[in-house]
């Protein structure tokens, strides 16, 4: 198939699963449950389906690679805008975790007929992946001196996790002008970052947090803590205070435009932690994520392999 070589599948095939909803994913690629009732534990194993992101506006069908520490929108479909607007409606008040929308016999219909058969190139549009070689950049950022012993951001955030409901979210963002594409648009932010010239670390003087630039591959809740210790074990850049960030430490990175490889960050950060588990929990339950790819704070079962890790501390 002349698509499967344009997103670069050659070698994996494109049998699609219809049968995977968004929902299931929650419980198919983890510990405890499995579609019919079987648990995928081979990790080399990629899966394949559509649904609506509706992150987006308008809301865009995505063409989804999934395995069991692999998630990866693989193409975006130019579906009729009226038929996705139906088949969401179709689905009532239900509230997705992710807001994600299966779809339903009309659009399955469609995609089968232009997209699988037809394979109307005009109405893909391929997502490459991130590559190894993209990961850091040069930062171009000045150079970080250590700071005093009496230094003070000057602004303080919030360090111990709590659990938050959603009506929290657009007054703890408001309150720091920290953009969020849902809940505070108008944010606008900036801190000031420095390079730590170790090409693993850079610093926030107006927050007062060194970063991580890079992190943790997509996992739960349990390993990325794992990974957090070990960091901590290892003295990671000099350090063993690391810690995962709160909600608005994490937020504290968004920036109001996206750079150049799609994502609300300063491009000194690896491109590969598009979301990033945040330290706090949802009341009355899952894990808060950040989401520097759509631009927002989202919450999802932190013990499904959904999340990335990138840790912080105080400097």
């Amino acid at each position: 198939m002349a698509m499967l070589e344009r997103l670069g599948l050659e070698g994996n095939g494109l049998a699609i699963d219809w049968d995977i909803t968004p929902e299931m994913t929650f419980t198919m690629f983890e510990s405890w449950g499995g579609k019919d009732g079987e648990r995928i534990r081979n990790n080399n194993e990629k899966f394949y389906y559509f649904f609506i992101d509706a992150w987006q506006d308008p809301p865009q069908v995505c063409l989804m690679e999934r395995g069991v520490k692999h998630a990866q929108v693989v193409a975006k479909i130019k579906a009729p805008e009226e038929m996705v607007a139906r088949c969401m409606k179709g689905q009532g008040k239900k509230v997705n975790l992710d807001r994600s929308y299966e779809v339903n016999g009309l659009l399955k219909e469609w995609l089968i007929n232009n997209i699988l058969e037809d394979e109307l190139e005009s109405l893909v549009e391929p997502i490459k992946a991130p590559t190894e070689a993209a990961e850091l950049v040069e930062t171009g950022l000045p150079v970080y001196l250590a700071a005093p012993g009496n230094y003070k951001a000057a602004l303080q955030l919030r360090s111990r996790p709590e659990f938050l409901q959603e009506e929290d979210l657009s007054q703890l963002l408001k309150a720091t002008d920290f953009y969020d594409s849902l809940y505070n648009p108008g944010g606008g932010f900036h801190g000031k970052l420095m390079d730590n010239g170790d090409n693993a670390t850079v610093v926030d003087l107006k927050t007062g947090l060194m970063w991580q630039r890079s992190g943790y591959d997509i996992s739960n809740i349990l390993r990325v803590r794992k990974y957090v210790a070990k960091l901590n074990r290892d003295n990671f850049a000099g350090h063993n205070d690391w810690r995962l960030p709160t909600v608005v430490e994490a937020a504290s990175l968004m920036r109001s435009e996206k750079n150049s490889r799609g994502q609300y960050l300063d491009e000194c950060f690896s491109d590969r932690q598009p979301f990033i588990f945040a330290a706090d929990q949802r009341k009355p339950g899952g894990y808060w994520f950040i989401d520097y790819k759509q631009g927002t704070v989202f919450w999802a079962s932190g013990t499904n392999p959904g999340g990335f890790g990138r840790v912080c501390r105080s400097i």
